[in-house]
């Protein structure tokens, strides 16, 4: 009895100690593994953490890269003079608006001459050809004409009429005078006079219309004068149709010849600008040929007819042209400046904005010997000014003059750096 119940005492302790085993190893298990889930949680937030900071980090240097400035160039006060840099002050401006159209180039049709002879007759010498350059008055082409003929025959004989005429009217007197004669012959006399002087005009008179002066008839004796055809302006022979042995005769432009000191260019203003523009306003005209030519003009026609279809109106542009540089059938553009009624921008020249790498940059002064290429945001233009829209505040320094200077140091500086020995 007592052996038996000293075995059920063994059985239960060993179950007693494999229970508190087994609850040991699972507590200690599950500690562990609940640590390396909070480690891995942990370390998951630190990471992402991290990530944030990094991704934050690198958008911070992303916005500084793409920042105002895109580099800088020092240049002493001397250099600055050598180089004709000039450093201003930027100012606030009213800038005038600008109604910008593009046209076509012709030649001013008040100042064209269609030349032809005044009549019939067959062309034997061409004196000017395509191109050259006349004078008023100078001669063409000449022509030989029957009809020219007939009226020099007709002024010789009027002239010989009105010799006979004096003669007679001379010797009557005479006569008269020795009571030979009776006074009522004088009167006759003189009568036949006045009527060959005027019959000899009338001849004159035809020949000048035909283009032949009687100063063109001394001296040539019996030999037959040819017609010229002059040209009435001064300008370029733009059209010529004058050939030697063909006949010729007022309906028939031998010549065409052009003024193009002086030119017009057509544009077409939009319905919406039309109470913007005025007769007798300025316009500036460019072409494409000479993109850096800028000529002054001014509107002398406005259409009173629209347009339909482009719902825009005819204007003409009267330029001056020295050098003939404007070309008739070239395409310009046309800017018709308006009145300055808006409020002051900052605005500065032109010149000073350069392009840098696809940015506008203005060279901005940081002290007496270096600038830096701050990047800007342009607006309109206006008379040789541009509008910064942002980039540049009132009352800073930068440089108004050498600017593309500025820019090509720059870059030389850049140069170097990328070749490792710096600047």
């Amino acid at each position: 009895m007592k052996k038996k119940f000293m075995i059920i005492g063994v059985i239960l302790a060993v179950a007693l100690g494999s229970g508190y085993l087994y609850r040991t190893t699972h507590l200690k298990s599950g500690e562990e593994h609940a640590q390396h889930k909070e480690a891995g949680h942990k370390d998951e937030k630190t990471g992402a953490h991290e990530e944030g900071k990094e991704g934050h980090k690198g958008e911070k240097d992303g916005h500084d890269e793409h920042g105002g400035e895109v580099g800088s160039v020092k240049m002493t006060a001397e250099m600055q003079k050598q180089n004709g840099v000039v450093v201003a002050t930027v100012k606030k401006q009213r800038l005038a608006g600008i109604i910008s159209a593009t046209g076509k180039v012709e030649a001013n049709a008040d100042r064209i001459a269609h030349v032809s002879p005044r009549i019939s007759g067959k062309i034997v010498a061409v004196k000017a050809s395509l191109g050259d350059s006349v004078a008023v008055g100078q001669a063409l082409a000449t022509l030989d004409s029957v009809e020219l003929g007939e009226a020099l025959n007709r002024y010789h004989q009027s002239k010989t009429k009105l010799a006979l005429a004096q003669s007679s009217m001379d010797r009557i007197k005479g006569l008269v005078e020795k009571k030979i004669a009776a006074r009522k012959d004088i009167f006759q006399a003189e009568t036949d006079y006045k009527t060959a002087q005027t019959e000899l005009h009338t001849d004159e008179e035809r020949l000048s219309l035909y283009g032949v002066s009687t100063a063109d008839l001394k001296g040539e004796g019996h030999k037959r004068p040819l017609l010229p055809v002059k040209s009435p302006i001064s300008g370029i022979i733009t059209e010529k149709h004058a050939i030697v042995g063909e006949l010729s005769d007022p309906s028939k432009s031998l010549y065409t010849v052009a003024d193009l000191s002086n030119v017009w260019v057509l544009v077409d203003i939009n319905e919406k600008d039309l109470a913007k523009v005025a007769k007798g306003q300025t316009a500036t005209v460019t072409v494409g040929a000479f993109p850096d030519r800028k000529l002054k003009g001014r509107i002398t026609y406005i259409a009173d007819l629209m347009n339909e279809a482009t719902r825009t109106v005819k204007a003409r542009i009267e330029v001056a042209n020295p050098g003939r540089k404007l070309k008739p059938e070239m395409f310009a553009t046309v800017e018709l400046a308006l009145a300055a009624d808006a409020p002051p921008v900052v605005a500065i020249p032109e010149d000073a904005l350069q392009d840098l790498d696809g940015k506008k940059v203005v060279f901005v002064a940081e002290g007496e010997a270096e600038f830096g290429a701050r990047q800007v945001q342009t607006g309109r233009t206006a008379g040789g000014m541009i509008e910064i829209v942002s980039g540049l505040k009132e009352g800073e320094r930068y440089a108004v003059k050498g600017a593309f200077i500025l820019k090509s140091e720059l870059k030389k500086g850049e140069v170097v750096d990328e070749h490792g020995h710096g600047k």
